[in-house]
């Protein structure tokens, strides 16, 4: 049984519904870095000086087998069938995606010399102008593939720009990053912050990882901690959520290699 994330991120209760984040405040809970599964976050947040709506919650409480996910869970969106971003990987969700024990889990290695890659929008396709988005998950320490965690244009244009909280290498430090709209030119986009600022600790246990973009700036938040901010790099275009493990860029894959991404759950506000 999942244990209660309240207990674990230390909230306050305001109002029916409505919980204040006072983690920011607070050291890294046990809780929150143990390798047990906890119970997603219910009701609306109040954070910075703002109500947040939760729109999605999900505690992955229904199991589904390899191959099963995308009929169990029929609001998620999935990647299917073409190249991931480094060109090495193929998104293949049925092969990949699995629910057990109330955690989805990315099993990422080789089928017969390709590399396999999945990405889920827990939301579908659902647009958002601003959000506040919570994962709790961690990972395998893996060579050759990464985990991010995006918000990406509803249009499908880059120039719009690009969150990613938490982004790293399997096992490694996630560092946050986010897109200056308008920047785009055949180098690729600017990114904020200018200097590379990492998670205290690196994904082998479970964390919390949240982003904030309000309307003004974009908040990155490891455990409850503050690990950056931008006001330069803001989208005011509709973004769609979405949970990416694929193979990683300018890393060849080893043949052999073979990891898990694990997803507690997950928590999106308006």
């Amino acid at each position: 049984m999942k244990t209660s994330i309240v207990a674990a991120l230390t909230v306050a209760v305001l109002a029916a519904g409505t919980v204040a984040d006072t983690s920011a405040t607070l050291p890294a809970s046990a809780a929150s870095t143990a390798n047990v599964t906890t119970a997603a976050p219910k009701g609306n947040v109040v954070s910075n000086g703002r109500t947040w709506k939760q729109t999605y919650r999900q505690d992955f409480t229904t199991a589904a087998p390899r191959g099963t996910v995308a009929a169990k869970y029929p609001g998620m969106g999935l990647y299917d069938g073409f190249s991931d971003t480094s060109g090495q990987g193929r998104y293949a969700p049925s092969k990949v995606l699995s629910v057990q024990n109330g955690v989805l889990d990315f099993w990422l290695r080789s089928d017969r010399g390709q590399p396999l890659a999945a990405a889920v929008m827990p939301d579908g396709y659902k647009p958002h102008r601003t959000g506040r988005l919570s994962i709790r998950y961690k990972t395998t320490k893996t060579p050759g593939y990464k985990f991010v965690v995006m918000l990406w244009p509803s249009s499908d244009n880059w120039n719009e720009g690009e969150i990613d909280w938490p982004e790293a290498a399997l096992g490694n430090r996630p560092r946050p990053a986010s897109a200056v709209p308008g920047t785009m030119t055949a180098r690729g986009m600017t990114f904020q912050p200018e200097r590379e600022t990492f998670a205290a600790t690196d994904t082998t246990a479970y964390h919390v990882a949240t982003t904030e973009w309000d309307r003004n700036i974009v908040r990155f938040y490891w455990d409850g901690k503050l690990v950056a901010s931008t006001t330069k790099a803001v989208p005011t275009k509709p973004m769609r959520v979405t949970l990416q493990a694929e193979t990683d860029i300018g890393v060849r894959v080893p043949a052999t290699a073979s990891g898990h991404v694990s997803v507690d759950w997950v928590a999106i506000y308006d």
